[in-house]
Protein backbone atom coordinates (compact mmCIF):
# COMPACT_ATOMS: atom_id res chain seq x y z
CA UNK A 1 0.00 0.00 0.00
CA UNK A 2 1.32 3.42 -0.99
CA UNK A 3 0.47 6.53 1.04
CA UNK A 4 0.34 9.82 -0.85
CA UNK A 5 0.28 12.86 1.43
CA UNK A 6 -1.28 15.84 -0.25
CA UNK A 7 -3.16 13.22 -2.19
CA UNK A 8 -6.04 15.55 -3.04
CA UNK A 9 -3.69 17.83 -4.95
CA UNK A 10 -3.59 17.55 -8.72
CA UNK A 11 -0.23 15.78 -8.79
CA UNK A 12 -1.35 13.53 -5.93
CA UNK A 13 -4.54 12.39 -7.64
CA UNK A 14 -2.81 11.65 -10.93
CA UNK A 15 -0.06 9.81 -9.06
CA UNK A 16 -2.70 7.69 -7.36
CA UNK A 17 -4.02 6.79 -10.82
CA UNK A 18 -0.52 5.79 -11.95
CA UNK A 19 -0.09 3.44 -8.98
CA UNK A 20 -3.54 1.93 -9.51
CA UNK A 21 -2.69 1.31 -13.15
CA UNK A 22 0.47 -0.46 -11.98
CA UNK A 23 -1.61 -2.78 -9.80
CA UNK A 24 -0.99 -1.20 -6.38
CA UNK A 25 -3.43 0.00 -3.77
CA UNK A 26 -3.23 3.58 -2.54
CA UNK A 27 -4.32 5.70 0.40
CA UNK A 28 -4.41 9.46 -0.15
CA UNK A 29 -4.45 11.91 2.72
CA UNK A 30 -6.90 14.80 2.77
CA UNK A 31 -6.98 17.87 4.96
CA UNK A 32 -9.65 20.41 4.00
CA UNK A 33 -10.37 19.40 0.43
CA UNK A 34 -11.91 16.29 -1.07
CA UNK A 35 -11.94 15.71 -4.83
CA UNK A 36 -13.08 12.63 -6.72
CA UNK A 37 -12.24 13.16 -10.40
CA UNK A 38 -13.81 10.97 -13.05
CA UNK A 39 -10.54 9.19 -13.84
CA UNK A 40 -10.67 7.63 -10.34
CA UNK A 41 -14.33 6.64 -10.53
CA UNK A 42 -14.99 3.13 -9.26
CA UNK A 43 -11.73 2.95 -7.29
CA UNK A 44 -12.76 4.62 -4.02
CA UNK A 45 -12.95 2.24 -1.06
CA UNK A 46 -11.89 -0.57 -3.37
CA UNK A 47 -8.20 -0.09 -4.07
CA UNK A 48 -8.11 3.63 -3.32
CA UNK A 49 -8.82 5.09 0.12
CA UNK A 50 -9.03 8.67 1.36
CA UNK A 51 -8.13 9.41 4.97
CA UNK A 52 -8.18 12.69 6.90
CA UNK A 53 -4.72 13.66 8.14
CA UNK A 54 -3.30 16.71 9.85
CA UNK A 55 0.45 16.23 9.51
CA UNK A 56 0.99 18.39 12.56
CA UNK A 57 -0.35 15.42 14.56
CA UNK A 58 2.39 12.81 14.91
CA UNK A 59 0.11 10.16 16.39
CA UNK A 60 -2.35 10.53 13.52
CA UNK A 61 0.43 10.07 10.97
CA UNK A 62 1.72 6.97 12.74
CA UNK A 63 -1.79 5.59 13.10
CA UNK A 64 -2.53 6.03 9.40
CA UNK A 65 0.67 4.22 8.36
CA UNK A 66 -0.08 1.35 10.73
CA UNK A 67 -3.80 1.11 9.85
CA UNK A 68 -3.12 0.61 6.14
CA UNK A 69 0.16 -1.29 6.53
CA UNK A 70 1.84 1.29 4.34
CA UNK A 71 4.99 0.11 2.54
CA UNK A 72 5.81 3.31 0.68
CA UNK A 73 5.17 7.02 1.17
CA UNK A 74 5.11 9.80 -1.41
CA UNK A 75 5.17 13.06 0.54
CA UNK A 76 3.66 15.75 -1.70
CA UNK A 77 1.79 17.93 0.77
CA UNK A 78 2.69 21.63 0.75
CA UNK A 79 0.93 24.69 2.21
CA UNK A 80 -0.49 27.16 -0.28
CA UNK A 81 1.82 30.10 -0.94
CA UNK A 82 1.15 33.40 0.83
CA UNK A 83 -1.55 31.99 3.11
CA UNK A 84 0.40 31.62 6.38
CA UNK A 85 2.62 33.74 8.58
CA UNK A 86 6.34 33.02 8.49
CA UNK A 87 6.10 31.08 11.76
CA UNK A 88 3.04 29.10 10.65
CA UNK A 89 4.68 28.28 7.34
CA UNK A 90 7.78 27.02 9.15
CA UNK A 91 5.75 24.84 11.50
CA UNK A 92 3.57 23.32 8.77
CA UNK A 93 6.53 22.46 6.55
CA UNK A 94 8.96 21.25 9.18
CA UNK A 95 6.59 19.47 11.55
CA UNK A 96 4.90 17.79 8.63
CA UNK A 97 8.25 16.53 7.38
CA UNK A 98 9.34 15.39 10.82
CA UNK A 99 6.09 13.58 11.54
CA UNK A 100 5.89 11.73 8.22
CA UNK A 101 9.50 10.59 8.61
CA UNK A 102 8.86 9.37 12.14
CA UNK A 103 5.70 7.56 11.03
CA UNK A 104 7.72 5.90 8.28
CA UNK A 105 10.42 4.84 10.74
CA UNK A 106 7.99 3.38 13.24
CA UNK A 107 5.93 1.70 10.51
CA UNK A 108 8.97 0.16 8.82
CA UNK A 109 8.17 1.82 5.49
CA UNK A 110 10.46 0.58 2.73
CA UNK A 111 10.93 3.82 0.77
CA UNK A 112 9.93 7.44 1.32
CA UNK A 113 9.81 9.80 -1.67
CA UNK A 114 9.72 13.49 -0.78
CA UNK A 115 8.68 16.18 -3.23
CA UNK A 116 11.37 18.72 -3.96
CA UNK A 117 11.13 21.19 -6.84
CA UNK A 118 12.75 22.68 -9.91
CA UNK A 119 12.68 25.86 -7.79
CA UNK A 120 15.90 24.75 -6.07
CA UNK A 121 17.72 25.65 -9.31
CA UNK A 122 16.40 29.22 -9.29
CA UNK A 123 19.71 30.75 -8.26
CA UNK A 124 21.66 29.20 -11.13
CA UNK A 125 22.42 31.26 -14.24
CA UNK A 126 21.90 28.51 -16.80
CA UNK A 127 21.13 24.83 -17.32
CA UNK A 128 20.61 22.12 -18.14
CA UNK A 129 20.15 21.49 -14.42
CA UNK A 130 21.58 18.27 -13.03
CA UNK A 131 21.09 16.76 -9.60
CA UNK A 132 24.76 17.10 -8.62
CA UNK A 133 24.97 20.87 -9.14
CA UNK A 134 25.91 23.03 -6.16
CA UNK A 135 22.94 25.14 -5.11
CA UNK A 136 23.11 28.59 -3.49
CA UNK A 137 21.89 28.82 0.10
CA UNK A 138 20.00 32.04 -0.60
CA UNK A 139 16.38 31.44 -1.62
CA UNK A 140 13.92 33.84 -3.17
CA UNK A 141 10.66 32.14 -2.21
CA UNK A 142 9.28 29.59 0.29
CA UNK A 143 9.26 26.70 -2.18
CA UNK A 144 12.94 27.15 -2.97
CA UNK A 145 13.89 27.54 0.69
CA UNK A 146 11.92 24.66 2.17
CA UNK A 147 12.69 22.15 -0.58
CA UNK A 148 16.43 22.73 -0.14
CA UNK A 149 15.96 22.33 3.61
CA UNK A 150 13.98 19.13 3.16
CA UNK A 151 16.75 17.56 1.12
CA UNK A 152 19.38 18.33 3.75
CA UNK A 153 17.40 17.54 6.90
CA UNK A 154 15.53 14.48 5.67
CA UNK A 155 18.76 13.02 4.28
CA UNK A 156 20.39 13.39 7.67
CA UNK A 157 17.38 11.83 9.40
CA UNK A 158 17.40 8.90 6.96
CA UNK A 159 21.11 8.32 7.57
CA UNK A 160 20.55 8.32 11.32
CA UNK A 161 17.78 5.71 11.26
CA UNK A 162 18.75 3.65 8.20
CA UNK A 163 15.79 4.67 6.05
CA UNK A 164 15.64 4.63 2.25
CA UNK A 165 14.65 8.05 1.03
CA UNK A 166 14.55 9.79 -2.34
CA UNK A 167 13.82 13.35 -3.40
CA UNK A 168 11.73 14.28 -6.42
CA UNK A 169 12.77 17.58 -7.97
CA UNK A 170 9.48 18.12 -9.77
CA UNK A 171 9.36 20.48 -12.75
CA UNK A 172 6.62 22.86 -13.88
CA UNK A 173 3.58 20.60 -14.08
CA UNK A 174 0.39 21.44 -15.96
CA UNK A 175 -2.81 19.59 -16.76
CA UNK A 176 -6.21 18.55 -15.37
CA UNK A 177 -7.11 19.64 -11.81
CA UNK A 178 -4.42 22.37 -11.68
CA UNK A 179 -6.47 25.18 -10.15
CA UNK A 180 -3.87 27.88 -9.38
CA UNK A 181 -3.20 28.46 -13.09
CA UNK A 182 0.29 29.78 -12.47
CA UNK A 183 2.21 28.21 -15.33
CA UNK A 184 1.96 29.29 -18.96
CA UNK A 185 0.37 26.19 -20.56
CA UNK A 186 -2.53 26.29 -18.12
CA UNK A 187 -3.04 30.02 -18.60
CA UNK A 188 -3.10 29.58 -22.36
CA UNK A 189 -5.53 26.66 -22.30
CA UNK A 190 -7.96 28.22 -19.83
CA UNK A 191 -7.98 31.52 -21.71
CA UNK A 192 -8.93 29.69 -24.91
CA UNK A 193 -11.61 27.67 -23.17
CA UNK A 194 -13.11 30.88 -21.78
CA UNK A 195 -13.04 32.57 -25.19
CA UNK A 196 -10.57 35.30 -24.27
CA UNK A 197 -7.15 36.13 -25.75
CA UNK A 198 -4.42 34.26 -23.92
CA UNK A 199 -2.53 33.77 -21.85
CA UNK A 200 -4.45 34.69 -18.71
CA UNK A 201 -2.54 37.29 -16.66
CA UNK A 202 -0.19 36.24 -13.86
CA UNK A 203 1.42 38.34 -11.15
CA UNK A 204 4.15 35.75 -10.66
CA UNK A 205 5.01 35.40 -14.37
CA UNK A 206 3.66 38.54 -16.01
CA UNK A 207 5.75 38.79 -19.17
CA UNK A 208 6.08 35.54 -21.19
CA UNK A 209 8.16 35.56 -24.38
CA UNK A 210 8.10 33.10 -27.27
CA UNK A 211 11.70 31.92 -26.90
CA UNK A 212 11.82 31.53 -23.13
CA UNK A 213 13.02 27.98 -22.33
CA UNK A 214 10.51 26.00 -20.28
CA UNK A 215 10.56 22.85 -18.20
CA UNK A 216 6.83 22.27 -18.53
CA UNK A 217 5.73 18.66 -18.04
CA UNK A 218 2.26 17.18 -18.45
CA UNK A 219 0.88 15.89 -15.15
CA UNK A 220 0.34 12.33 -16.43
CA UNK A 221 4.03 12.09 -17.31
CA UNK A 222 4.97 13.47 -13.90
CA UNK A 223 2.78 10.86 -12.19
CA UNK A 224 4.26 8.05 -14.29
CA UNK A 225 7.79 9.11 -13.38
CA UNK A 226 6.97 9.23 -9.66
CA UNK A 227 5.41 5.77 -9.80
CA UNK A 228 8.43 4.32 -11.60
CA UNK A 229 10.89 5.79 -9.10
CA UNK A 230 8.92 4.72 -6.06
CA UNK A 231 8.43 1.19 -7.41
CA UNK A 232 11.96 0.57 -8.71
CA UNK A 233 13.54 -2.47 -6.98
CA UNK A 234 16.70 -0.47 -6.34
CA UNK A 235 17.97 3.03 -7.03
CA UNK A 236 21.48 4.41 -7.25
CA UNK A 237 20.85 7.97 -6.07
CA UNK A 238 18.77 9.99 -3.65
CA UNK A 239 17.84 12.93 -5.85
CA UNK A 240 15.99 12.72 -9.16
CA UNK A 241 14.79 15.39 -11.55
CA UNK A 242 11.19 14.67 -12.49
CA UNK A 243 10.10 16.23 -15.76
CA UNK A 244 9.48 15.40 -19.40
CA UNK A 245 13.07 15.90 -20.54
CA UNK A 246 11.83 17.55 -23.73
CA UNK A 247 13.48 20.72 -25.05
CA UNK A 248 10.73 23.33 -25.36
CA UNK A 249 10.13 27.05 -25.41
CA UNK A 250 7.01 28.94 -24.43
CA UNK A 251 6.03 29.49 -28.06
CA UNK A 252 5.63 25.73 -28.51
CA UNK A 253 2.54 25.85 -26.31
CA UNK A 254 0.94 28.58 -28.41
CA UNK A 255 1.47 26.38 -31.46
CA UNK A 256 0.10 23.37 -29.61
CA UNK A 257 -3.00 25.29 -28.55
CA UNK A 258 -3.71 26.49 -32.08
CA UNK A 259 -3.22 22.98 -33.43
CA UNK A 260 -6.04 21.80 -31.16
CA UNK A 261 -8.16 24.98 -31.21
CA UNK A 262 -7.41 26.82 -34.48
CA UNK A 263 -9.60 29.80 -33.53
CA UNK A 264 -7.87 30.39 -30.20
CA UNK A 265 -6.34 33.84 -29.77
CA UNK A 266 -2.96 33.63 -28.10
CA UNK A 267 0.25 35.56 -28.51
CA UNK A 268 3.50 36.00 -26.61
CA UNK A 269 6.11 38.71 -26.93
CA UNK A 270 8.79 37.85 -29.49
CA UNK A 271 12.28 36.78 -28.51
CA UNK A 272 13.45 35.98 -25.00
CA UNK A 273 12.46 37.86 -21.89
CA UNK A 274 14.88 39.46 -19.44
CA UNK A 275 14.33 36.65 -16.94
CA UNK A 276 14.96 33.89 -19.47
CA UNK A 277 17.90 31.62 -18.67
CA UNK A 278 20.00 29.64 -21.09
CA UNK A 279 18.95 25.97 -21.38
CA UNK A 280 16.67 26.38 -18.35
CA UNK A 281 15.44 22.80 -18.15
CA UNK A 282 16.22 19.83 -15.94
CA UNK A 283 18.34 16.94 -17.16
CA UNK A 284 16.49 13.65 -16.53
CA UNK A 285 19.31 11.27 -17.43
CA UNK A 286 19.18 9.63 -13.98
CA UNK A 287 15.44 9.09 -14.13
CA UNK A 288 15.60 7.55 -17.60
CA UNK A 289 18.64 5.37 -16.91
CA UNK A 290 17.25 3.86 -13.71
CA UNK A 291 13.56 3.51 -14.56
CA UNK A 292 13.25 3.52 -18.35
CA UNK A 293 10.91 6.53 -18.17
CA UNK A 294 9.88 8.13 -21.46
CA UNK A 295 7.49 11.06 -21.69
CA UNK A 296 4.26 10.23 -23.48
CA UNK A 297 3.17 13.86 -23.92
CA UNK A 298 4.98 16.58 -25.83
CA UNK A 299 3.48 20.09 -25.87
CA UNK A 300 0.96 19.25 -28.59
CA UNK A 301 -0.23 16.00 -27.02
CA UNK A 302 -0.40 17.51 -23.54
CA UNK A 303 -2.38 20.56 -24.58
CA UNK A 304 -4.77 18.43 -26.66
CA UNK A 305 -5.45 16.08 -23.75
CA UNK A 306 -5.93 19.06 -21.40
CA UNK A 307 -8.44 20.66 -23.76
CA UNK A 308 -10.29 17.34 -24.07
CA UNK A 309 -10.61 17.22 -20.29
CA UNK A 310 -12.05 20.73 -20.08
CA UNK A 311 -14.36 20.20 -23.06
CA UNK A 312 -15.81 17.22 -21.18
CA UNK A 313 -17.20 19.69 -18.64
CA UNK A 314 -14.51 19.67 -15.97
CA UNK A 315 -13.83 23.05 -14.38
CA UNK A 316 -10.07 22.57 -13.93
Amino acid sequence: MQLITGGMGFIGLHTARAFLDAGESVVVSRYRTTRQPSFLEGEWDQRLFAEPLDLGDERAAIGLVEKHEVTGIIHLVVPALATLTAAEEFDVNMMGLRNILEAARIGGVKRVAIASSVAVYAGLAEGPFTEDMNLPTASGNPTEAYKKSFEILASHYADRVGMEIIFLRIGGIYGPLYHSLSNLPSRLVHAAMNGVPGPLPSKRRPDPHEDDPTDACYVKDCAAAIQLLQSAPSLNHRIYNVSAGLAAVSGDFVGALKARLPDAEAALKPGRGPRGRERAAMDITRLVAETGFKAAYDAEAGVADYVDWLEAGNEF
